[in-house]
């Protein structure tokens, strides 16, 4: 069993019998074929082991049944009444005291907009959310979006050392500046949103000690004010936004509160951008260290659409999501306790050889990429994936057609922050010539 940091070094204080030096946690992870749940570096040969010798494995250090085969993840989503999701936005690490007081005091009660809820009220929130959520309104943002695109591309140009980050510096903020518009929000407020995003990624399904944890509280805090006081706004002045077709839909009849309006918000100011901002920066890092399927699409930029879904195959913004059993069952024939934590590694199962031939190569020309499982499978499918891959393709298009010759730069080692779920990289380097 791997502890955390705080764990081992609470154990050596302690003087415990069992060993936790470097060789005892890389010998557990040798037991677990290699497999660290928040080493977001390089995680698909443990994947392949896993899918090798124990598709379904239990991993004491995150108390989770860890599932990694296409068809066991696929259809463990799609089982909803045994696997619930009642448990995909609860804290991977408990809350310490601290945090918790902090989150009580400041009146923090949001709860999950969609991801974490049930049948029936999943039904009901998200039949009402999706009148709200459409294709009109995406398309609408197309220009905003591809002109955003364009600003952030020439900032990035003129760099005068032809050396740039392409995640800072283009894909970090052209999602959120999208979803805070979708959103009624003011733009400027990007950073402000980008830091209590963070912090929700990090008290979710990071792994915190209770100290680091008292500043991420803080910000949950304010983000989950700011949720409730746009709900009253729009209540006041109305006006054209998403937030505002809520509050009209719940007037008008539909059976909405405002506490879960308030939480479809705090949801979707996460989620709308982080995991965008992630697959944007990943078709850049993906592609370039991969130039000849960079070239085909320069050549042929009608091929985005099927690169943005390869891309979501095989580097996805989400590689793990969790369920958790509502009674005594099992996953490809292993047995499942009733209340039991379960991780669906859709990272994994992306690469399923059952499933894709040749499942470790990039391919932008495969047939079958939109298969991956990237956006959940079933009733909790992803609401956002046409907004997501719409800003991805405009992104690629605005990026060939500017600077064609963009090369990852050399000797790029890219890192990855440490998550449970969330696979982001730190920095995407390139150059380019004059």
């Amino acid at each position: 069993m791997a502890l955390s940091p705080t764990e081992a070094r609470a154990a050596a204080a302690a003087g415990c019998p069992v060993d936790h030096s470097a060789a005892a946690q890389a010998e557990a992870a040798h037991d677990r074929h290699g497999y660290e749940p928040f080493d977001m570096k390089n995680p698909f040969p443990s994947y392949a082991e896993l899918r090798r010798n124990e598709p379904v494995m239990y991993d004491e250090s995150i108390d989770c049944w860890v599932v990694t085969r296409y068809a066991d993840v696929k259809s463990t989503f799609e089982n909803w009444e045994i696997f619930s999701s009642e448990n995909a936005q609860a804290p991977v690490r408990e809350r310490g005291p601290q945090a918790t007081q902090i989150m009580k005091d400041g009146g923090f009660t949001a709860y999950s907009g969609l991801s974490a809820r049930m049948p029936p009220e999943h039904t009901r929130i998200r039949a009402i959310a999706q009148r709200a959520f459409t294709p009109r309104r995406f398309k609408a943002l197309e220009p905003t979006i591809r002109e955003n695109t364009r600003a952030a591309l020439q900032g990035m140009l003129a760099n005068p050392d032809r050396t740039g980050d392409f995640f800072a510096q283009v894909a970090y903020d052209i999602p959120t500046i999208t979803i805070l518009t979708l959103l009624g929000v003011d733009p400027s407020l990007v950073p402000t949103y980008k830091r209590w995003s963070d912090s929700r990624a990090a008290m979710t399904w990071g792994n915190l000690d209770d100290e680091d944890q008292i500043p991420h509280a803080h910000n949950l805090v304010e983000y989950w004010q700011e949720c409730t006081a746009l709900v009253t706004e729009a209540h006041a002045a109305g006006g054209d936004s998403l937030i505002a077709d809520l509050v009209t839909a719940q007037d008008g009849g539909a059976e909405i509160t405002d506490h879960e309006i308030a939480s479809l918000c705090y949801s979707l100011l996460f989620a709308g951008h982080e995991t965008t901002t992630t697959l944007i920066a990943n078709c850049i890092r993906v592609l370039l260290t991969h130039r000849d399927q960079w070239e085909h699409l320069v050549d042929d930029p009608s091929r985005i659409p099927s690169a943005v879904d390869e891309v979501l195959r095989f580097s996805g913004s989400i590689v793990a999501w969790r369920r958790r059993a509502l009674a005594d069952t099992e996953i490809g024939g292993v047995a499942i306790p009733k209340g039991a934590n379960i991780l669906l590694v859709m990272g994994s199962a992306n690469r399923d050889a059952e499933v894709f031939e040749n499942p470790d190569a990039f391919d932008i020309g495969r047939s079958d990429a939109r298969n991956h499982l990237s956006f959940g499978f079933g009733i909790h499918y992803c609401l956002g994936n046409m907004l997501a891959k719409l800003q991805a393709k405009i992104a690629l298009e605005e990026t060939i057609a500017a600077v064609p010759g963009l090369q990852l730069a050399q000797d790029a080692d890219i890192d990855f922050r440490e998550n449970l779920s969330f696979r982001v990289p730190l920095s995407v380097p390139v150059t380019w010539e004059a």
